[in-house]
């Protein structure tokens, strides 16, 4: 069944007065790997790194990441208009792109820096146990696989499931068509292995909102792709799962989606107050 999504306008209300009240700032250009790693590879040291906007003189606010898109071989960090004045810290990441670099690494630049808001929030004021992490397309994909898959994050240090929400945005729940034309596999024949969100479906995940365009405007099988991981996720026993489909929307489907990224981050606050 079609959820059609209106009076988005209304979702921001309980976030307008207070925000109006607050200064922001932003720092650009933050290296999310140590010095040693930047040292190592010029492609990281120019490649990967954050910008943060953030809410001045404010404690224990929530942060939102968001991953850019553009199938894990283009696009650059951003920090998406939509999301700024809400009371919130936005993180937009850039990392490595294929085919520089084998499309995993992408996954590996996103481990990282969700790493380093979880040791560097709190530096900015922020609570680290209110991170959420979004994005579109090949950002919605990298922000599933360090969600669901435990062993990106690991290898950081962090519990993947230390993560406030995951909210990705029309993701690719099948393996990454990059790392299938990696391999040599054609755009239109789905394959779900180990780089494959679906593959990691598990019922002590995070809270998980998938957004989509409308099923006959979205690329490819997108829609059926994230229904398909929202019924998954649910008959595996997660108690906090969600799928919206926009429509009348294709694969750019942000600016409808995002005061619905807002509305899950301050439901998930709310909850977190009681």
């Amino acid at each position: 069944m079609k959820k059609i999504i209106f009076l988005f306008s209304f979702l921001f209300i309980c976030t307008t007065s207070f925000s109006q009240q607050i200064e922001y700032e932003t720092n650009s250009n933050i290296q999310y790997y140590n010095t040693s790693t930047n040292k190592s590879d010029s492609y990281i040291n120019e490649r990967c790194t954050l910008d943060i906007y953030y809410p001045k003189n404010t404690k224990n606010f929530a942060t939102i990441i968001w991953f850019h898109g553009g199938g894990l071989t283009g696009g650059s960090k951003e920090i998406p208009e939509a999301l700024k004045n809400k009371g919130f810290a936005i993180i937009g990441v850039n990392y490595r792109l294929s085919p520089k670099v084998k499309a995993a690494k992408c996954i590996e630049d996103a481990a990282a820096a969700v790493a380093w808001a979880f040791n560097n929030i709190a530096n900015y004021g922020g609570d680290k146990s209110l991170i959420f992490v979004s994005g579109h397309s090949a950002g919605g994909y990298l922000a599933m696989m360090i969600g669901l898959d435990k062993k990106w994050l690991q290898k950081e240090g962090i519990d993947a499931n230390k993560i406030a929400g995951l909210i990705p945005f029309s993701g690719q729940c099948i393996t990454h068509f990059e790392i299938r034309k990696e391999n040599g596999i054609p755009d239109t024949q789905p394959t779900i292995d180990a780089f494959a969100p679906l593959f990691h479906v598990r019922a002590d995940a995070p809270p998980l909102l998938l957004i989509t365009g409308d099923r006959e405007l979205e690329m490819l099988g997108r829609y059926e792709e994230n229904a398909y991981m929202a019924r998954m996720m649910k008959l595996v026993g997660h108690k906090q799962t969600k799928l919206f489909e926009l429509d009348g929307y294709g694969h750019g489907m942000t600016e409808p989606a995002f005061p619905l990224l807002v509305n899950e981050v301050n439901r998930i606050l709310k909850e977190s107050k009681k």
